[in-house]
């Protein structure tokens, strides 16, 4: 496919310090204002430039209409066109499908450029299937409630069902509400590629530093797969107790993001 119109949101440091911008990929079925609501304001003030980008047919992205002709490659081709626009090498930030965009990109032929990785809440390499048949015996009313929330058609039993699987638990209703509008439909195609994740060939893995983290209460990809992210890219793992899938909205998101912060000191 021919190059996108790609939003890229830049959120500069408050103070800037010269350190590695950091460089956001979100997950699926949502955008880049996952990341804009609370991580990104923390980081500006440590003195870390940062930018998030909405992948093709997500948030502000050209594309919509033609959403699922878009796959893994393609997001991954959206994040080499991103990395071309920063001052320098980035720290690739991503969560859930995010991962496997951040894996592509630096698996792909060439020279990547990026200074870190951090896999927050990743796919597994086995690929969804397996956690897609955990969900539907664990939590089946998320499948008949999330055509709802996608549809904007959304009940209070929507909310608490999204609660339970994407947030930490405690998570107070009104918050959960309030991010349900940064949900929106996926591609076919991308969905279908990380159900066969593991038939899908990948290339040789750079050596940069990395870090897989996950919350122990993340209904959607459990903590104890972050191993064998970890594993292959050699990486340093967090589990953060009590948080759910959605990291950086969980009510222990300061936490977690000091966390990254920690480990991006690291970073040389």
């Amino acid at each position: 496919m021919s190059p996108r119109k790609l939003k890229i949101h830049q959120h500069p440091a408050a103070t800037p310090t010269g350190r590695h911008p950091l460089l956001f990929i979100h997950g699926g079925y949502t955008n880049s204002y996952c990341w804009q609501h609370h991580w990104i304001p923390f980081l500006n003030q440590l003195g870390y430039d940062c930018y998030a980008l909405d992948l093709s047919g997500h948030g502000d992205s050209e594309g919509r209409e033609r959403l699922s002709d878009f796959g893994l490659a393609d997001y991954a081709e959206d994040l080499a066109q991103a990395v071309t626009t920063l001052p320098s090498a980035p720290i690739l930030i991503g969560h859930s499908m995010g991962t496997l965009v951040a894996q592509r990109y630096l698996t792909s032929a060439g020279t990547p450029l990026a200074a870190g990785v951090a896999f927050l809440s990743p796919v597994p390499p086995t690929g969804t299937s397996g956690s897609a048949s955990r969900l539907a015996m664990l939590h089946p009313e998320f499948f008949t409630e999330m055509p709802n929330v996608l549809s904007g058609d959304t009940t209070e039993h929507s909310i608490r069902v999204m609660a339970e699987v994407y947030f930490a638990p405690g998570m107070a209703h009104d918050e959960v509400e309030q991010f349900l509008h940064m949900v929106q439909d996926e591609s076919d195609h991308a969905v279908t590629e990380m159900a066969v994740l593991p038939f899908m060939p990948m290339g040789r893995r750079p050596d940069i530093p990395a870090l897989v983290m996950g919350g122990s209460a993340d209904e959607v990809f459990p903590a104890s797969m972050m191993f064998f992210t970890a594993l292959a890219w050699k990486a340093k793992t967090i589990t953060v107790e009590g948080s759910g899938h959605m990291l950086m909205l969980d009510p222990q998101w300061a936490a977690t993001a000091g966390m990254l912060a920690d480990w991006i000191e690291t970073i040389p």
